[in-house]
C-alpha cells in the first residue's frame, strides 16, 4: 500500500465525540457508526465516507453453487480482531479468506480465525511484526506453498509474509501482499525483482490450471484507480510508470482478467484509505485490492464487490467474489 501508516493510527470510539466535548464542531460531526451503507454522507465518487465500522449492515446471500473468496488488507491481524473483524466476518461467511499485512510473528489461535476454518495458512515475514499472509479455508487444498520459487526470486525468503499459494482441484488460488515501492520509491529495486519473478511464476501456474489472485496488489493500474492521480504519477508508491506496466504486461502476457475493473469499466471506486491524511473524508482513496483470473475461467464469475461500507476495522475495506468453480470434496 502507499507509504507506511503510524502503528498507534486507531480510530475514534462511537462516543469519542460525547466524551470530548472540547473538540470543534467539525470534528464532533464526523461520522459515526450507522446502518447498512455506513452513512448517507458520499463522496464524489458515491462510496461512502463513515469512518468507523457499522453497527447494522447487510451481506448479500451466496448462491450454494458458488464458492466465495473473500481478501482483505487487515492492517495488523490484532488490531482489526478489536475494531470489527469479529463482527463483520460471521456475517461474511466466506469459503475462503485472504488476509494481507497481518503483521503477526506466529499463527493466531484466535476463535474468531479457527472456528469455521479448518484448513490455515499463515505466510510469516523474517522480519517482526512486519507483511504477513494468510489464508482461511473451509477446504482443504492439495498443496501449499509460502514463497516464490528459488529459481524464480533471488531470495525467496524475502517473500515470506507476502505469498501463500494453494493448489485446489481445479484452479490455484494465490493470495499476496505484494511489495511496496516504498517511501520516495527506495524500495523500487526490490519491487522490480517481485514483478519480474511473480509474472513468471504465474505463467507457470496458469500452464497447469487457470489461477485466481487474490489481495493487495500495491498497485494502481490506471487513473481510474485513484483519485489525484495527476499530483501522484510517478511520485507516489503503487502508480508509477514502471508498476503500472509491469501490471498490464503481466496481465496481457498471461491472459488474466482483472475482474472487477472487467465488471465496472467505468467506476472509479477504491479499496484504501490513508489514515494520516483523512483519505476517507475526502474521498482520496486507492483501489490496491483486487481479483485476477485466468481469462478462461472469467465467465464463471457471478459476482464481484467492494464492502465498500465495511471500513474502520481497516484502513482497506474488503472485496468479495463469488465463483462458479465448485467447492473441492475434503474428504477426497
Amino acid at each position: 500500500m502507499p507509504p507506511k501508516r503510524p502503528n498507534d493510527a486507531v480510530l475514534e470510539s462511537v462516543d469519542a465525540p460525547k466524551a470530548k466535548k472540547a473538540r470543534t464542531d467539525a470534528a464532533n460531526a464526523a461520522p459515526k457508526a450507522s446502518t447498512t451503507k455506513g452513512t448517507d454522507a458520499r463522496a464524489a465518487n458515491g462510496q461512502p465516507m463513515n469512518k468507523l465500522l457499522p453497527m447494522n449492515f447487510s451481506i448479500p446471500k451466496k448462491d450454494p453453487a458458488t464458492t466465495r473468496i473473500a481478501a482483505w488488507n487487515v492492517a495488523g491481524m490484532k488490531a482489526c480482531l478489536s475494531k470489527g473483524f469479529k463482527i463483520y466476518t460471521p456475517k461474511e461467511d466466506a469459503d475462503i479468506w485472504v488476509l494481507t499485512e497481518t503483521k503477526m510473528n506466529a499463527p493466531s489461535l484466535e476463535p474468531a480465525l479457527t472456528k469455521n476454518y479448518p484448513y490455515r495458512y499463515w505466510s510469516i515475514s523474517t522480519k517482526p511484526g512486519y507483511a504477513g499472509t494468510c489464508i482461511l479455508s473451509k477446504v482443504k487444498p492439495l498443496h501449499v506453498s509460502r514463497s516464490l520459487p528459488s529459481h524464480l526470486h533471488s531470495d525467496p525468503d524475502s517473500t515470506k509474509g507476502r505469498i501463500i499459494t494453494l493448489e485446489f482441484d481445479n484452479y490455484y488460488l494465490v493470495g499476496t501482499y505484494v511489495v511496496n515501492a516504498g517511501e520516495k520509491l527506495k524500495s523500487m529495486e526490490a519491487k522490480k525483482e517481485w514483478m519480474k519473478a511473480f509474472h513468471l511464476y504465474l505463467a507457470e501456474l496458469d500452464a497447469k490450471k487457470p489461477v485466481v489472485w487474490a489481495g493487495d496488489v500495491n498497485c494502481a493500474p490506471t487513473a481510474k484507480d485513484l483519485a489525484k492521480g495527476n499530483d501522484k504519477w510517478n511520485k507516489r508508491p503503487g502508480y508509477t510508470e514502471v508498476e503500472c506496466t509491469a501490471f498490464k504486461k503481466l496481465l496481457a502476457e498471461v491472459k488474466l482478467v482483472d475482474v472487477w475493473r472487467d465488471m465496472n469499466p467505468n467506476l472509479e471506486h477504491y479499496t484504501f484509505w490513508d489514515y494520516r491524511t483523512f483519505g476517507r473524508t475526502k474521498g482520496d482513496g486507492w483501489r490496491l485490492d483486487m481479483f485476477v483470473l485466468s481469462e478462461r475461467i472469467r465467465d464463471w464469475v457471478k459476482s464481484c464487490e467492494i464492502r465498500d461500507d465495511i471500513y474502520g476495522a481497516s484502513d482497506h475495506c474488503p472485496i468479495v467474489m463469488d465463483i462458479c468453480i465448485p467447492v473441492p470434496d475434503s474428504t477426497a
